[in-house]
C-alpha cells in the first residue's frame, strides 16, 4: 500500500507570504496595461518584482535620452541614473522622487497587496511643471553637448505637475491590485481543485490498494475452498462407496435372510447413501471445473442417442413419483461438436431438477430442434449482415412450480437455493445448475430459462454446429 501524502497547508495553497506578481498575473496582461497608460498619458511605465526584474516595460526612449545616449559622458550618466532608479528603495511610504540629471523626474512607488511588498512600479520620465529650462547638470553633462538641441528636446518632454502623477500611479495601482487579486483567486481556486484532486486520487490508491489484498486474499481462499472441497469429496467418497456396496450385499441376503422391517431399512441406507454419493460428485465436478481440471473430449456426435439415454436413466424416477417423462425431436438433428458423457451430464441434472420441481401427474417434457441464429453483428445493424447459422437447440420443459423472475439470474451460481430456508421443501446443496452452467459454456453454448406459461419452467440450452473442415486439396495431375 502507498504511504498518504503529506497534507498541504493551506498557507501553501494561497501563497500567504510569498505573493509574487508574476506568479498571479500573466506578463502580457501586464504590459496591456502599461500600454494603456502611456496611450493615455504619454508617460513611460515600468513594473518591477521584487527581485528586481522587469516584468512590463511601456515605455519609449524620449529624444532627449536618446540624444544624451550619443554622448560618451552623457552615456554614462544615463546608464548612472537608471541603475540608481531601478534600485531605489520607496522607503517605508512606499512612494519616492527620484530627479534625473536632465531635468526630468521619476516616481518610484511600491506595489503591495494584502499588506505585503510584490513589486515596484516606476513612472516617468516626465518633466515636472515648475522645470522652465534645462538644467546645468544638463548643460555639463558633457562639453559635446549642443545646448540649443538639448532645450529644444527637453521641451517634448511629457510635462505633469506632481499631483498628477500621484493620481496616474494611483489610478494605476488600483487597477494593478484590482488584477492581482482575480490573479490570486484563480490561483487559489486552481490549488485548492488540485490539491483536492490529489487527495483524490491518493484515497483511490489506497481504497485500490485494500481492494486488491482483499481480492487476492479472496482468491486464496477460494482456492482453499476448492481444495478443501476435492479433498474431503474424494475422503468422504470412498467409505460410503462401502456403505452403498455393503447396503446391497444386506438387501440381497448375502448376510442372511432379512425381516422386511429390515430390508427396509437396508433399502432406506442405500437410498440415502445413493443420495450422498451423488452430492459429493456433484462437488467434485464443481471442484474440477473451478480449477480447470475436468477433462472434455470433443467430438462430432448426435444428439438424439444422448437424450435417449437421459430419458432412459431417469424413466424409473419419474414413474415413482408419478410424472411423464418423454423425448420429442422435431425434424432432423444436425450433429454437434462436444463431450457426450459431459452432456449426458448437462441434461440428467435438468431433468432431475425439472423431476424434483414436478408435482404427480405433471409432465418433464426434453424437446429438440435446429433453429436458425443470425449470430452477433460487429456493429448496429450489421446483424443483418452477419451470415446465418442454424444450432441445435434442447428444452427441458416441466409443468412444476416454476422460478420467480427476479431469481432467474441467480439459479446458476454454486450452492444458491431459491428457498434457503431451514425448513425447505426440496433439497439438494445447489451445485447441479452450476455445473450445468459450466459444462454448457465449455461446449461454446448457451442457457437460459424461459416461462412455461402457466405454470413450470423451460431450460434451453443452444450448443453451435461444429466449425466446418477444409475440403481437401485436390492436386491436378502432372
Amino acid at each position: 500500500m502507498s504511504a498518504p501524502s503529506p497534507e498541504i497547508a493551506v498557507e501553501d495553497l494561497v501563497l500567504a507570504d510569498r505573493v509574487r506578481i508574476e506568479d498571479l498575473v500573466d506578463r502580457e496582461g501586464l504590459e496591456e496595461l502599461c500600454r494603456s497608460f502611456v496611450t493615455l498619458f504619454g508617460i513611460p511605465v515600468r513594473i518591477y518584482s521584487v527581485e528586481g526584474a522587469l516584468l512590463a516595460d511601456a515605455a519609449s526612449e524620449h529624444e532627449l535620452c536618446a540624444y544624451v545616449n550619443t554622448l560618451p559622458q552623457g552615456r554614462r550618466a544615463c546608464a548612472a541614473t537608471v541603475s540608481g532608479v531601478r534600485s531605489q528603495d520607496p522607503g517605508a511610504g512606499g512612494d519616492v522622487a527620484r530627479p534625473c540629471f536632465t531635468g526630468a523626474a521619476y516616481r518610484v512607488m511600491a506595489i503591495q497587496y494584502e499588506g505585503r511588498r510584490v513589486g515596484r512600479l516606476i513612472v516617468g520620465p516626465f518633466l515636472p511643471s515648475d522645470v522652465s529650462g534645462p538644467p546645468a547638470s544638463l548643460l555639463a553633462v558633457d562639453p559635446a553637448l549642443d545646448a540649443e538641441r538639448a532645450r529644444a528636446l527637453l521641451q517634448k518632454v511629457p510635462r505633469a505637475k506632481a499631483d498628477t502623477i500621484t493620481r496616474i500611479a494611483a489610478h494605476l495601482k488600483a487597477a494593478l491590485d484590482l488584477i492581482l487579486f482575480s490573479g490570486h483567486k484563480a490561483h487559489v481556486t486552481s490549488q485548492m481543485h488540485l490539491a483536492s484532486v490529489r487527495e483524490s486520487y491518493r484515497q483511490l490508491e489506497e481504497k485500490t490498494a485494500k481492494l486488491q489484498e482483499a481480492f487476492d486474499r479472496l482468491r486464496e481462499l477460494d482456492r482453499l475452498k476448492s481444495s478443501f472441497l476435492a479433498t474431503v469429496s474424494h475422503e468422504l467418497r470412498t467409505p460410503l462407496t462401502s456403505i452403498i456396496g455393503y447396503s446391497e450385499m444386506l438387501s440381497q441376503g448375502l448376510a442372511g435372510a432379512l425381516s422386511p422391517e429390515q430390508q427396509e431399512f437396508v433399502g432406506t441406507i442405500h437410498d440415502k447413501g445413493q443420495q450422498l454419493l451423488s452430492l459429493i460428485l456433484g462437488l467434485l465436478d464443481l471442484s474440477k471445473l473451478e480449477s480447470g481440471t475436468m477433462r472434455v473430449r470433443m467430438s462430432r456426435i448426435g444428439i438424439e442417442p444422448v437424450l435417449a439415454q437421459v430419458v432412459s436413466t431417469l424413466t424409473p424416477t419419474a414413474r415413482k413419483k408419478g410424472v411423464e417423462l418423454r423425448m420429442v425431436v422435431e425434424g432432423t438433428l444436425a450433429e454437434v461438436k462436444g463431450d457426450p458423457e459431459r452432456l449426458r451430464q448437462v441434461f440428467i441434472n435438468l431433468v432431475e431438477n425439472a423431476l424434483k420441481f414436478t408435482p404427480q401427474a405433471g409432465a418433464v417434457t426434453l424437446r429438440a430442434r435446429m433453429v436458425e441464429d443470425a449470430g452477433d453483428g460487429d456493429g448496429e445493424g450489421l446483424v443483418l449482415l452477419s451470415p446465418t447459422r442454424t444450432n441445435l437447440e434442447v428444452r427441458v420443459e416441466d409443468t412444476g412450480i416454476g422460478i420467480p423472475a427476479r431469481e432467474r439470474p441467480r439459479v446458476f451460481d454454486a450452492f444458491y437455493q431459491v428457498d434457503s430456508s431451514s425448513t425447505r421443501e426440496y433439497g439438494g446443496t445447489g451445485l447441479g445448475l452450476s455445473i450445468v452452467k459450466r459444462l454448457v459454456d465449455a461446449h461454446a453454448g448457451t442457457v437460459r430459462i424461459e416461462d412455461n406459461a402457466p405454470q413450470g419452467t423451460v431450460f434451453v440450452v443452444t450448443l453451435p454446429p461444429p466449425a466446418p473442415t477444409a475440403p481437401p486439396e485436390v492436386r491436378s495431375p502432372g
